[in-house]
């Protein structure tokens, strides 16, 4: 008999038992053994009431025929789920499916060149070293290169002002004081052998706690993990060793990277210590700011280095997703993740991010695009432009936009004054928030253990705005909708690198309109500053957007307006 035959066979018999059934003769008319083995199927824990409630999460309607062909499947899809929740997947365990910002056709500089830092005037060391507390990293390597101040003893400094004011700030996790006098009198040998590593070398810095490092505490911010120590240094961590730089502690973030609630406390603004520092950069913004750490490491997904560095007035550098390896680092959105220095200047960034950028090979998303920096660089030849209608006209802000905006202008017309002119542009018109669920749906997979093991309840935050709500909310995201709006994320792109064939660099206020949400969406790089204070003395900010692998760029337009302020030489004072 051939197989079209035997197909045809069987299914005349399963319509011969079904017609049977349905009149209520099968008892009768099968063989005992024929029928038991059709009552074996197991009961279904999928109801068409369950579907037709499920519909409704997804905007859906179906009907009842439709919906009693899908129960089994359903049933089949449980099975599968309780399967594959059998195996134990890390949180540093990437989707096989890789986010890349980068569209067919882009090219980009292949040449490394030399850094080429600006010039610093020589000062000497002041008889009380706290006075070089906020001293930019350009000024602070200038000292320890030519031995005027060592670098242990610029470590001790900003170890006891880290205990000092931490009380306050609540912005520490852990004080790595060992290590860093270590790693101190280390780089005060070989500086002393004439082997100088860089700008970095014998400064020290404050990592975000969700960057591992070998024998410390790696806390992620959150109860569930207050105690865990990850057997790994990060690469960032690990980069930052081989540049010379001397790691001080480990500094706060909001729990999971949410906010700047850790289970330690509120992480505090330094300017106005009722307000918190904002978040998730929570620590690092708050100790730079306060002059704790010469620089600091923070991530952003949405906003978690642009926020911070806006309330506390620190420089911020947001790169090009992909552009840095986060190896060892706690994944929240892999699509999303960025890794990126946070310091008192613009420059300062660019030195920093120098040390820290490339590929390791072990970052899977990592592209290997040289970052040439040239604090001379002839500005005047980008094209730069300005989000006009973000500017002028009324635009979706905070609560203090009227003040905000003044500030904003103040920042237009700076620009102008200084020989750039401005090309007025405007962002994409599309439904940007509509794809804003893309880091919900990660973030909930990348935590799904703490959701299914009821762990979440040992986060501090339980509100509607906190993680454990957004995991459980999440987890009713259809896949098939996730995997439209990261189709839809394709057509931003396309979008946006239609807007950025036009323009190097780019002006926008820091909340204006969909540019946050957009660009880390896109993996655009940001570069944030402050422009200004409020009445109550708080600092605004202003931000700089540039083109996919574009650091260079940005930092340098980001650099000239700095260089023609003064803000983000103002710090604030704390009682001792």
């Amino acid at each position: 008999m051939s197989k079209k035959s035997a197909h045809k066979n069987h299914l005349t018999r399963r319509r011969f038992l079904t017609y049977f059934s349905s009149i209520g003769l099968t008892t009768t008319l099968l063989p005992g053994v024929l029928w038991a083995k059709m009552q074996e199927k197991k009961e279904l824990r999928i109801s068409k009431e369950m579907i037709a409630e499920a519909e409704k999460l997804a905007g859906l309607e179906f009907t009842d025929e439709e919906r009693d062909l899908m129960l089994e499947g359903l049933d089949e899809y449980l099975e599968k789920y309780e399967d594959l929740r059998k195996i134990s997947i890390a949180n540093s365990i990437p989707p096989a499916l890789n986010f890349n910002p980068i569209l067919p056709g882009m090219t980009f500089e292949t040449e490394s060149k030399p850094l080429k830092m600006s010039k610093v005037p020589k000062q000497n060391a002041p008889s009380n070293l706290e006075e070089v507390a906020f001293w930019p990293v350009t000024h602070l390597a200038q000292l320890i290169k030519s031995g005027r101040v060592s670098s242990v003893a610029l470590t001790k400094m900003y170890l006891k002002r880290l205990k000092r004011y931490d009380p306050q700030l609540q912005c520490v996790v852990t004080l790595t004081a060992d290590l860093a006098l270590k790693q101190a009198r280390r780089a005060d040998k070989e500086i002393l052998a004439g082997k100088y590593r860089g700008p970095l070398h014998g400064i020290p810095w404050g990592a975000k706690d969700l960057l591992a490092k070998k024998g410390y505490k790696t806390t992620w911010g959150a109860t569930p993990y207050k105690d865990r120590v990850i057997d790994l240094d990060a690469t960032v961590i690990k980069r930052l060793e081989e540049a010379g730089a001397v790691l001080v502690a480990k500094l706060t973030m909001g729990a999971l990277a949410w906010g700047d609630v850790w289970y330690g406390g509120k992480t505090k603004n330094p300017w106005n210590l009722e307000q918190g520092s904002s978040g998730s950069s929570a620590g690092p913004a708050s100790a730079t700011a306060a002059g704790l750490v010469g620089f600091a490491i923070g991530t952003e997904t949405l906003g978690s280095i642009v926020s911070p560095s806006t309330r506390c007035g620190v420089t911020g550098l947001r790169p090009t997703y992909g552009r840095v390896s986060r190896y060892g680092a706690m994944a929240l959105s892999w699509s999303m993740d960025k890794i990126g220095p946070m310091c008192r200047s613009v420059e300062d960034c660019a030195l920093v991010f120098d040390a820290i950028c490339g590929p390791d090979e072990k970052g899977l998303t990592v592209g290997d695009v040289p970052f040439n920096w040239d604090a001379d660089l002839d500005i005047k030849k980008l094209r730069i432009g300005y989000v006009k209608g973000l500017f002028e006209g009324e635009r979706r802000s905070r609560s203090n936009s009227e003040e905000w905006q003044a500030f904003d202008n103040a920042s237009v017309e700076k620009l102008k004054a200084i020989g750039i002119d401005l090309i007025p542009i405007e962002l994409p018109e599309f439904p940007v928030r509509a794809l804003s669920f893309i880091l919900g749906a990660e973030a909930a997979a990348a935590f799904d253990d703490l959701t299914r093991s009821n762990k979440d309840e040992l986060l501090v935050r339980q509100i509607k705005n906190a993680w454990p709500n957004s995991f459980r909310q999440a987890r009713m995201i259809p896949a098939v909708e996730y995997i439209q709006a990261n189709r839809a994320r394709t057509m931003l792109m396309q979008k946006m690198a239609e807007l950025m064939s036009k323009i190097d660099v780019y002006l926008v206020p820091s909340y204006g309109g969909n540019n946050l949400l957009m660009t880390n969406l896109t993996g655009h790089p940001a570069v944030v500053l402050p422009n200004g204070f409020t009445e109550k003395s708080t600092p605004t900010s202003i931000t700089f957007m540039g083109n996919l692998y574009g650091e260079a760029e940005t930092l340098a337009v980001a650099k000239a307006y700095q260089d023609a302020t003064n803000f983000h030489l103002k710090h604030p004072v704390l009682e001792s």
